[in-house]
């Protein structure tokens, strides 16, 4: 297993995929993949998450005024500061087909598909859980249940990154053995993802971002066939997901919510 240190960001494995990598880097990832199967699950779920994106925008840039933008690229290209060939490329694609649907993407997506149902912002860090929580079996959490000094050790080289204090006791859920606290990253932003094995339903997740949003009420949804119970304070956004029935995620969700702000 990688170490928070190590483990290769999304970003890094789609560039992998579009072998962008610098030989080394590339290398260095290859000798990771073959001990590490969840690194290795991750790539394999990026490489099959790729939308065609360039053939559903191809109506839309041929209607877009091209000549119009490639005199505005050649001013640009005149200049000491001129963008690189693919790069203009790329951004002719992406402003003509701002320029004719009327839409100002501000965010990538990195190879992972969002659901269509998010309609705010919140809920894109939620949709990319799912897509990962996902392919979780038990067998990926399978092991013995690790101990309250390890627990304490896991907690605190998250805490430290997320700003929250969090301890064995605080993220304890009934009937459910915590198995492990990663430290993963979402909008160049530390997401905690702390993952559980239900001996009934199975795999079962804790995921933590900050926000600035502000508090809110417990809401429940349903993603990838999985129930969620989500929740915010004034600082922090908290998703639980897992298979369990709906009643028994919201009453975890309500202990777990009760014993973190204690």
């Amino acid at each position: 297993m990688t170490d928070k240190t190590t483990i290769p960001s999304d970003e890094e494995l789609t560039a992998y995929l579009d072998g962008e990598l610098p030989p080394a880097e590339a290398a260095r990832l290859e000798a990771l993949l073959e001990t590490d199967a969840e690194l290795a699950a991750r790539l394999e779920f990026l490489s099959r998450a790729s939308l065609p994106f360039a053939q559903a925008f191809d109506p839309l840039l041929a209607q877009a005024p091209k000549a119009e933008l490639e005199a505005i690229l050649s001013r640009l290209s005149a200049t000491p500061a001129a963008t690189p060939a693919p790069s203009r490329r790329r951004f002719l694609g992406a402003l003509a087909a701002c320029l004719v649907a009327g839409v100002i993407a501000d965010r990538a997506f990195i190879g992972l598909s969002r659901q269509l149902a998010a309609t705010d912002e919140s809920s894109e860090w939620r949709a990319t859980v799912a897509d990962y929580i996902a392919l979780y079996t038990p067998e990926t959490l399978a092991g013995p249940v690790p101990s309250l000094a390890s627990q304490a050790g896991q907690l605190s080289a998250v805490e430290a990154r997320l700003g929250l204090r969090l301890s064995p006791e605080a993220i304890a859920l009934q009937g459910v053995d915590f198995k492990r606290a990663l430290l993963l990253q979402y909008d160049d932003q530390p997401l905690a993802q702390l993952a559980y094995l239900d001996p009934e339903t199975g795999p079962l997740a804790l995921c933590i971002v900050r926000s600035d949003d502000g508090a809110r009420e417990p809401d429940v949804e349903s993603r990838k066939g999985m129930n969620v119970v989500y929740w915010s304070d004034k600082t922090h956004a908290f998703m639980l997901i897992g298979h369990a029935p709906l009643e028994r995620m919201k009453a975890l969700a309500g202990d777990v919510r009760m014993q973190l702000a204690a």
